[in-house]
């Protein structure tokens, strides 16, 4: 069960509030829509119960609001716009990569890809998708975890009939298993027609709250809908036997050979064609649009002049529908059921000492029992406390995040041909070199000529580390429903130990290609292996590296790749000068003797030679690019650590 309470958005500057006080519930195994024209706060209701925009009110899913529940992906299956993720991945990869996000078995992509009827689309790209099989593939993410609760936003907008048809099964056929389905939808009939009971939103408040025979019978407009080749004939034929009887029927044309009586039946339209022999090609009874006064709430005037049934001033003792009938026990003016029972009064104890344990900002504000409009109070109305604050939490981090991260980053082809690209450039820069001469061989096999700042390994680790953080701010579909990528330290290592075996990978290759072209166009004197290899491979393989975490880290920091590879030129072309400019003071003793010295403090011998490896990676990191490299790295592990706390406090 979903049981919403007190939901009040946040005032806007001289605008109304988008959700006013707005309380319902959605009851498991029945369908539940949230009616509304555009603009009346439908979407704004659902962001404050997933806690994605802040506000005021409680939302519980099954006795548990969103922010206690492990893992709500796993509890509330959420629909909201359009599918988010990269075009080029496909339908099944996507899946995938969100199985390892949920922590469920790969073998599940499958089991919705078939439910959902996208099995022969699954390797399609994202990007080719029209709009009906999006809808099906937000579906299917939805359903990927096997929630409790579906909360969807306006799924059949778009859609053909037999493709809104399709959805509203699977919709109905969730809550038949015992699932809870919240949708919005702007379409009366829709609703009536879909949902079990309909909540009806008018300008943010709650305009009425009632199942769906008494919605249609009560807020719509039975029609006859008639189809005739002598329409013109037949609608003034309609309006002279009304006037002649003293009824009150409405006709109207719309468009060719179509009609709509208002005030009639199908018996009664039938009679007269058939009187004067006009050939009808159809004749059924339809439920049409809202019809005039119902979309005012109790107590407000309707165009006519005169106040609703069962409003406070309308003199009348007990509530009416609109027919004018008398409303049965236990049901409000709308047509609802009415909330006075007890079970919403401990319902609402309830959420009182619940709300008193979410509110931080306040301790004098009470929790807001979040009553049912046209609830009547015997004893004198009291100033009611505001509903606790919604905080907007940072979206969970994958279940398996390394996992995750290998499917993301196999599932397109931009990393393998970036890698292409680069081996590609760096052989004709080494060819290049060796072909001007005056290179020393170390930065010939690397291919780095003294005029760039950085060599193409190097730039091309730091770019697919970019493309790690960057593309999922643009495609964010580890947190589809937030619109953004949390910065969990979990999926930080999961990137950073991606990167780093891309980045060794892409080093290895990068040399290896380099000497193999320098001797088939040169001969084997360019591609001798120098004395110090040791310290020159590790010197290039923590080149490549570090560059490709910097750009993993600045690319989770700003969120975007071109900052990413800005933060990997940003070392050779600004850190080393500034290292340069420190080792060259007077001041700065150098490392010798370092390894001697660890072993007098620690009391340990290194074992096979450990000294001179440790010898090695310190004068690694004394170079001018190693000292620049570890110093922005350094930084952006902090900035990095300092905004994922930040987020976490708020």
């Amino acid at each position: 069960m979903i049981q919403a309470f007190g939901l009040t958005s946040t005032s806007r500057k001289d605008l109304p509030l988008a959700v006013d006080d707005v309380s319902f519930e959605a009851r498991p195994g029945r369908v539940t829509a949230l009616l509304g024209a555009t603009g009346a706060g439908k979407t704004s209701a659902l962001r404050l119960m997933l806690e994605l925009q802040q506000g005021r009110g409680i939302t519980q899913f099954r006795g548990r609001p969103l922010h206690r529940i492990a893992h709500p992906s796993r509890e509330v299956g959420v629909l909201l716009g359009d599918v988010p993720g990269h075009p080029a991945r496909t339908v099944r990869g996507h899946l995938r990569m969100l199985c390892a996000a949920a922590g469920v078995p790969v073998r599940r992509a499958d089991e919705v890809l078939e439910a959902v009827g996208l099995v022969s689309l699954r390797d399609e790209r994202l990007g080719t998708l029209s709009r009906g099989m999006d809808r099906r593939l937000g579906l299917a993410c939805a359903l990927l975890p096997n929630p409790h609760s579906l909360v969807l936003d306006e799924p059949a907008e778009g859609l053909s009939s037999g493709e809104s048809r399709w959805l509203h099964g699977m919709l109905r056929a969730h809550a038949v298993r015992g699932g809870t389905v919240l949708f919005t939808t702007a379409e009366p009939k829709e609703a009536a027609r879909v949902a079990d009971r309909v909540v009806t939103l008018e300008q943010g408040r709650l305009a009425a709250d009632q199942e769906a025979p008494e919605f249609a019978r009560t807020r719509l407009r039975p029609r006859v809908a008639v189809r005739s080749p002598h329409a013109v004939r037949l609608a003034a034929l309609l309006a002279k036997e009304a006037r002649a009887a003293h009824r009150s029927v409405e006709v109207v044309r719309e468009g060719g050979n179509r009609l709509s009586v208002y005030g009639g039946t199908c018996a009664e339209v039938g009679e007269i064609a058939f009187r004067h022999g006009i050939l009808v090609h159809q004749l059924a009874d339809e439920t049409g649009d809202m019809g005039p006064g119902a979309g005012f709430l109790p107590g407000e005037e309707t165009p006519g002049g005169r106040r609703r049934p069962g409003s406070p001033d309308s003199g009348v003792g007990a509530p009416e529908t609109e027919a004018g009938g008398g409303a049965e026990a236990g049901e409000d003016a709308h047509g609802g059921r009415s909330r006075h029972g007890s079970s919403l009064e401990a319902d609402s104890e309830r959420l009182r000492h619940t709300g008193q344990e979410a509110r931080s900002d306040s301790p004098e504000e009470s929790v807001h029992s979040g009553s049912a409009p046209g609830k009547a109070s015997a004893s004198p109305a009291l100033p009611s406390p505001l509903p606790p604050p919604i905080s907007v939490r940072t979206a969970a981090g994958p279940l398996r995040p390394l996992r995750y991260e290998i499917r993301r980053a196999t599932g397109i082809g931009t990393g393998f041909l970036t890698a292409a690209a680069v081996l590609v450039t760096s052989a004709l820069t080494a060819v290049l070199l060796a072909r001007v001469g005056h290179t020393p061989q170390a930065r010939l096999l690397a291919a780095w000529p003294r005029e760039l700042p950085l060599p193409p390994a190097a730039l091309g680790a730091g770019l697919l580390g970019a493309l790690a953080f960057g593309d999922e701010f643009r495609h964010p579909a580890l947190a589809a429903d937030r619109g953004t990528v949390p910065r969990r330290l979990g999926l930080l290592t999961a990137k950073l130990v991606v990167a780093a075996v891309t980045a060794l990978l892409l080093a290895l290759l990068a040399v290896g290609c380099d000497a193999e072209v320098l001797y088939l166009v040169y001969g084997r004197e360019l591609t001798e292996v120098p004395g110090d290899w040791l310290v020159l491979s590790a010197s290039w393989i923590g080149l490549v590296i570090g560059c490709a975490w910097a750009g993993v880290l600045a690319a989770g920091i700003f969120r975007s790749t071109t900052a990413g590879l800005a933060a990997v030129v940003s070392v050779p072309v600004l850190g080393v000068p500034l290292v340069q400019r420190v080792l060259e003071g007077a001041s700065v003793r150098t490392a010798a003797g370092l390894p001697a010295r660890l072993r007098e403090v620690f009391l340990v011998q290194w074992p096979f030679g450990g000294g001179r490896y440790l010898a090695g990676a310190v004068r690694v990191i004394v170079q001018p690019v190693g000292g620049a490299l570890t110093l922005s790295l350094t930084a952006l592990l902090c900035a990095y650590l300092l905004t994922s706390l930040r987020g976490r406090v708020r």
